[in-house]
């Protein structure tokens, strides 16, 4: 009897357990969480801004040193190069020292050195020493500024044989001393016969040479 109720109802029963499992399925999906959605946002705003490197400072450049040429009583006289800020005394060091016969009271061994000035450290009883301090940029560019009427014409050579004192006062490290000496020396020798024999004139080395020599003649 129950195979024929079956039988008869089979298609009942189908419909009976597909609704059930349909049933089932949709309640699984209900419970299941919400999915959040995912926000893209754009860089500025999501990103917080780097901070900006600090730039490196630049390298500080190395003072030039000064060049100066020591002579008279040093243990060894020649041209040195000394840091920025040397004094005289510095200078003194660099050559040697003083010899047995050097007068340093003479001289101001405080004093700053500059750039291509020429030190005579004098000697024990020399008379008409040149001058301690002569030459250097500094006194250079004041040099040329104080005598700027005076100066020769840029294509003219100043002839030693001729030039007033005036007119040797506007070359580079030559003053109105040795100018003076200058032209004590040609009346007194003679006439330079060549440029070269300015050296030997008290006060004038090789360093204030070098300085004059394409600016004078002889001629």
């Amino acid at each position: 009897m129950n195979g024929t109720w079956l039988d008869r109802n089979r298609n009942i029963v189908f419909i009976i357990l597909s609704f059930a499992a349909l049933s089932g399925v949709g309640v699984f999906y209900l419970r299941q969480p919400a999915q959040t959605p995912i926000e893209i946002l754009p860089l500025e705003a999501s990103a917080t801004p780097l901070p900006t490197p600090t730039p490196s400072p630049p390298p500080t450049p190395t003072a030039a040193p000064v060049r100066v040429y020591i002579t008279g009583a040093v243990a060894n006289s020649d041209v040195y190069s000394l840091p920025q800020g040397s004094i005289i005394k510095d200078a003194i060091e660099a050559a040697g020292g003083l010899t047995v016969d050097a007068d340093p009271e003479r001289i101001n061994q405080a004093l700053e050195l500059k750039d291509q000035q020429q030190i005579h450290i004098p000697w024990l009883g020399e008379e008409n020493p040149p001058p301690s301090v002569q030459g250097g940029q500094d006194n250079l560019d004041r040099s040329e500024e104080n005598n700027s009427n005076a100066l020769p014409p840029t294509n003219s050579l100043v002839n030693l044989n001729t030039a007033t004192l005036e007119q040797l006062d506007t070359l580079p490290g030559i003053g109105p001393v040795i100018g003076q000496r200058i032209i004590d020396y040609r009346e007194t020798v003679g006439k330079f016969s060549a440029i070269e024999e300015i050296t030997q004139v008290s006060g004038i080395g090789e360093a204030i040479f070098a300085k004059i020599k394409d600016l004078i003649t002889v001629e």
